[in-house]
């Protein structure tokens, strides 16, 4: 499986060429191109014709991945047959409203030996409930996305609730992330503008420990690409926490020093992460 950095994912509606190729032309790490909500019923089918096509065209480019349909609708299989015939174009199938562990091995299973990873939506009360097990379902899981606009209906809450409000939800499926290793993932911002709320909200989860959030308007591609790359001194520090630990290692010792820091294995996951999240030097 490809390893993608998922700071800023746009989503575009397959059945929309324009819009799609304006976000494979994008700068975002990664492009989900939707078959489920964004497409009506009567033109799924064709989506998933046009959706092959722009990953046979864009694949070897960029990372371009699908939302499928939901397990209990009617094209799901259809569309993870379509998505394991594309080979290694495909970054990954997006299984949106998560709700079961059979969800993820039968979607596994349809893949069959497509290189394609599985990435998960998490948008209702019982996703989120059961998200340790969704998480440990497949080792092809490569991201969790929370879905607020379904599962804000769900719960009865306000789409205008503050970020703290998510707070509880945000630090399960973190936890349970983390867990299983996989990418963590912020679902979109219900508005499309690039303004305060916006990163205020993304900022709130980068701190939290997220990884990217999904965006669904180019406009906020900057913004959370901004936000989910650590600054440069983040970067210098977590090399010289590395390099420290690798020279203590050299030399037999136990424990390392940097400026008045006693290293340890916690601090060089961390510095890891912060490097994975840099990208390449």
């Amino acid at each position: 499986m490809q390893t993608v950095r998922r700071r800023a994912v746009l989503v575009a509606p397959a059945s929309d060429d324009r819009k799609a190729r304006k976000a494979l032309a994008s700068t975002a790490d990664e492009v989900v191109l939707d078959l489920e909500d964004a497409v009506t019923p009567e033109n799924k089918e064709s989506a998933r014709t046009a959706a092959a096509a722009l990953v046979a065209e864009f694949g070897a480019q960029r990372p371009v991945s699908i939302r499928v349909n939901a397990f209990d609708t009617e094209w799901f299989t259809d569309d993870l047959a379509a998505c394991a015939a594309m080979g290694g174009g495909l970054s990954a199938a997006v299984v949106p409203k998560a709700e079961s562990p059979e969800h993820l091995t039968e979607a596994d299973r349809l893949l069959g030996d497509s290189p394609a990873a599985l990435q998960i939506l998490v948008e209702t009360p019982t996703g989120i409930r059961d998200v340790a097990h969704l998480c440990a379902a497949t080792d092809r899981l490569a991201a969790i996305i929370i879905g607020y606009a379904d599962l804000g209906a769900a719960l009865g809450r306000w789409p205008s609730a503050p970020p703290s409000v998510w707070h509880p939800i945000q630090e399960s499926v973190l936890v349970a992330a983390r867990a299983a290793g996989v990418s963590v993932v912020d679902g979109p911002h219900l508005t499309i503008a690039d303004d305060d709320a916006f990163r205020n909200a993304k900022t709130w989860v980068r701190d939290l420990g997220f990884d990217g959030t999904w965006v669904i308007h180019p406009s906020q591609i900057d913004s959370a690409t901004e936000i989910f790359t650590p600054d440069p001194e983040s970067v210098e520090d977590a090399r010289r926490v590395l390099a420290a630990l690798e020279e203590a290692a050299d030399r037999g010792d136990g424990a390392a020093k940097l400026d008045g820091r006693m290293l340890d294995e916690a601090l060089a996951v961390s510095a890891r992460r912060v490097l994975a999240k840099a990208g390449p030097a």
